[in-house]
């Protein structure tokens, strides 16, 4: 995103040119062109290394269409194509290859999209308007260009260990307590209680944008998020149980994208199994609050989630956060579990379940109506962590970490609770 095509305006050039392999993706692309008024014969037969030998001798235009189908190198190609694109051109890539990977590099050297083949007439309109929208955003001396954005992911190692109870929680302390304007996104479509926790009805929002990615803009995002408070608005499900996920997670990435733009904080309700599905989700994730329990299936699950946060999203500052603490009953002693996933806790919230009742029976979400409670005060201290964050250290923090393959003997420290076990009962 930080190559030199996106840091200028566009100036007197050619509005846009395109160079396209196949002349079946050209008779899709050539009507839109005309649709909105540019001229068809910019439309080139050729790949990335045709657009890069025309560049070279000329000006390069507004908004570029590059096919990356013919290439086989298409990562130090489109660093030849930034070498010759002057400052200001938005570079949208055509391509048939399929992969997250792919993808996430793509965007991260500058790309500005990626379109699969064939395309559509409707895909290659949505990415011509989101081009367009690049030249009408505030520019780097705006005061709304400077404003930050927090992205936090809420992920439970295991089924019910609070953190969705956490993401709501911290959605609403964001909006009321710390008054920043706040997206909470449950991306659990079919039994999220994002909305349940607010006392809201979900409405259709989220199965809408899955259903129809390329409806997906600020328009929509108004009119499909549903207000919980000034500050704090929700897009959540209840998708029908009879009917699966249908989806490449497109519409995710662009939700997230849309949340950077309208709002200053994102809380995303993450199932652990998003991770696995549709890892393109983390690419602009600032921090992960990995939720968890004091046992050994979830000291395991954090080695691993832990591990693979590492791999896939090394950008991304891991927090870890014990939730529904007893430390009279817990399965493992927190100094044990720390030794396990090899790094110390960063918050332990205690289990309180006379609060989590009232809240449910309150319908308010759990600091709001428990505000003096013990685990009340350590979710504020976590949202006022985040908060008092510095984007650019949490980036810093997910990297340089001690190895996560832990050699911990699980097996061992089983048997050390089975001996335990008597003397406790006696």
């Amino acid at each position: 995103m930080n190559a030199p095509w996106k840091s200028g305006l566009p100036g007197n050039r050619d509005p846009f040119a395109a160079y396209i392999c196949d002349d079946s993706s050209l008779d899709v692309l050539r009507p839109v062109v005309v649709e909105l008024g540019w001229q068809p014969e910019k439309c080139n037969k050729g790949g990335l290394r045709n657009a890069v030998q025309s560049l070279s001798v000329s000006a390069s235009p507004a908004i570029l269409f590059v096919d990356l189908s013919e290439s086989g190198d298409p990562l130090n190609d489109i660093n030849a194509l930034a070498e010759v694109c002057e400052p200001g051109t938005v570079v949208i890539a055509v391509g048939q290859v399929n992969d997250v990977r792919l993808y996430r590099d793509l965007l991260a050297s500058g790309i500005h999209d990626y379109l699969l083949k064939p395309l559509s007439a409707q895909q290659v309109h949505d990415a011509v308007n989101q081009a367009l929208a690049v030249f009408m955003a505030p520019k780097g001396g705006d005061a709304d260009a400077a404003r930050r954005h927090i992205s936090t992911a809420v992920v439970g190692t295991r089924g019910g260990v609070g953190a969705s109870t956490l993401a709501t929680s911290l959605a609403w302390l964001f909006s009321d307590q710390h008054k920043s304007p706040t997206a909470l996104l449950d991306l659990d479509v079919h039994f999220g209680t994002g909305a349940l926790a607010l006392d809201l009805e979900p409405g259709r929002g989220l199965t809408d944008a899955i259903e129809n990615p390329s409806r997906i803009d600020p328009l929509f995002i108004e009119r499909a998020m549903v207000r919980a408070n000034d500050n704090l608005s929700i897009l959540s499900a209840e998708a029908p149980i009879s009917q699966p996920l249908m989806t490449d997670g497109s519409a995710f990435v662009q939700l997230e994208d849309e949340f950077r733009q309208a709002f200053e904080m994102t809380v995303i309700d993450m199932p652990r199994n998003m991770l696995i599905n549709f890892p393109q989700l983390m690419a602009d994730v600032n921090l992960v609050l990995l939720t968890c329990e004091l046992t050994l299936a979830s000291a395991r699950d954090t080695i691993r989630i832990l591990s693979w946060l590492k791999t896939n999203a090394a950008h991304a500052h891991p927090m870890i956060v014990a939730n529904k603490v007893q430390p009279s009953l817990a399965e493992i002693s927190k100094a044990d579990f720390e030794a396990s996933i090899e790094r110390k806790v960063d918050f332990v919230v205690p289990y309180d379940i006379k609060a989590a009742s009232n809240a449910a029976k309150l319908g308010q979400v759990f600091v709001d109506a428990n505000r003096a409670s013990k685990a009340t005060v350590a979710i504020r201290q976590i949202a006022e962590r985040i908060v008092g964050a510095d984007v650019d250290d949490l980036a810093a923090g997910g990297e340089g970490k001690k190895s996560l393959l832990s050699g911990f003997d699980f097996k061992a420290l089983l048997a050390k609770k089975s001996k335990a076990e008597p003397e406790t009962a006696g």
